[in-house]
């Protein structure tokens, strides 16, 4: 198992390859996002997005997915309704993932 340490360089690393092929600033945008509301489900995320990038729906979905399963930085829980899912950014993350976005730009 994994010390917190481990864990911790493992999702930085992940993020960065994540990030690195962010061609056009959506990647970063969406973990921004994140990071300034925390918790979100698709049809928000999509709204914000599509106000500044050209996107689907489809994509926004598979980008949180890849983000919550590949990378593993978000809690994923439903709603009582079950109609959307919620997505946070969990706590202990949160400042793994400003610094990388402060540190890393989008390739254009």
């Amino acid at each position: 198992m994994r010390s917190p340490s481990e864990l911790r360089k493992e999702i930085e690393t992940r993020l960065e390859g994540y990030l690195s092929r962010d061609r056009d600033g959506i990647r970063h945008e969406l973990l921004s996002l994140f990071v300034k509301i925390r918790s979100l489900t698709i049809p928000q995320i999509y709204e914000k997005l599509q106000e500044q990038f050209s996107i689907s729906y489809h994509s926004v979905a598979s980008m949180v997915g890849i983000i919550a399963s590949r990378i593993g930085i978000l809690h994923v829980r439903r709603n009582a309704e079950g109609t959307n899912t919620i997505y946070e950014l969990k706590d202990q993350y949160v400042d793994v993932v400003t610094s990388i976005l402060r540190t890393t730009p989008y390739t254009t």
